[in-house]
């Protein structure tokens, strides 16, 4: 069993820890605000700092919300680089841009140590599940030894390159996940609209070839109107500004990773960077004037 420090214990951070306490991994946690009395009562260590966590892990999970939030974890006081002794292992599974992503495994390779850039798709049922998809960016030998964690946490795990990698690779699938999800709310409106009951659209639908995750479990949510989070609106469009400005360096265009953007921008502008991203559908209903209906 390893010693595994986990710092960001948030939706999706907290089962995803419980995953490896469950395994018998020995964890020492830390999080903004308190450590959960549930995974302290389940076996876990609560830290008082990240740099504590580094001191007594041998691998070091980072599972924060955007890029400054990771750079003050592993770089900030009290940060994770002032407990590493090389040899150790540091794992970003956050959500970040690739570009300081490379800039980061830079630093803490300069300590003697691994750095493995690991984000994740599935939100937070994939993270209740185990079943998150997992996008690596690292050395080969350095995947190996983290491997055995990552399949406590994913099903669907690959090491895509080197450092940056997996993040690129996760804006690719947070473009796809948002053009997925207009896609869906755009057919589930139009069906409510015409007078057709979307459950049963929905329900037609998921045998064809239209069937998706998000036609699933996010045309469900858009049916019943449960826009709890799940995954925030804030962090899908902090993930597409990621995709945007990226494009924008490469001189690229994504016009309807844009449009996307901009239906996200709505929802904010109503109050809604807290919803569940699959809330997305409100703008477009909005835009026509009707709001999708089960009988």
């Amino acid at each position: 069993m390893s010693k595994v420090g986990f710092i960001g214990l948030g939706i999706m951070g907290k089962p995803m820890a419980q995953h490896l306490i469950a395994a018998g991994h020995e964890l020492f946690l830390q999080t903004l605000g308190a450590v959960p009395e549930d995974l302290i009562a389940a076996g876990g260590k609560a830290c008082a700092t990240a740099a504590e966590v580094a001191k007594a892990a041998e691998i070091i999970i980072v599972m924060v919300p955007d890029t400054p939030d990771v750079a003050l974890v592993l770089f900030g006081k009290d940060g994770v680089a002032e407990g590493l002794t090389p040899g150790k292992i540091v794992v970003d599974m956050s959500s970040i841009a690739p570009v300081e992503t490379q800039a980061f495994a830079a630093k803490i390779e300069a300590l003697g140590c691994r750095y493995l850039d690991a984000p994740v798709s599935g939100g937070e049922v994939g993270a209740k599940a185990q079943t998150l998809t997992i996008m690596v960016g690292g050395h080969e030998d350095t995947f190996a030894k983290v491997k055995p964690l990552f399949e406590l946490m994913g099903k669907n795990i690959t090491l895509v390159g080197e450092n940056g990698a997996g993040q690129i690779t996760k804006v690719a699938n947070q473009i796809i996940v948002a053009l997925t999800i207009e896609a869906v709310g755009e057919a589930l409106l139009l069906a409510s609209k015409a007078g057709a009951d979307p459950a049963r659209v929905r329900q037609a639908l998921m045998g064809g070839f239209a069937n998706s995750k998000i036609l699933e479990v996010h045309g469900e949510r858009m049916v019943k109107r449960t826009f709890a989070p799940g995954f925030r609106i804030a962090l899908h469009q902090k993930d597409l500004n990621l995709a945007l400005g990226t494009a924008k360096a490469l001189g690229i265009s994504l016009p309807n990773t844009a449009t996307a953007q901009e239906l996200f921008n709505a929802c904010a502008a109503h109050g809604g960077s807290g919803w569940d991203h699959s809330a997305m559908v409100k703008a477009l209903e909005l835009l026509a004037d009707h709001k999708i209906v089960a009988d």
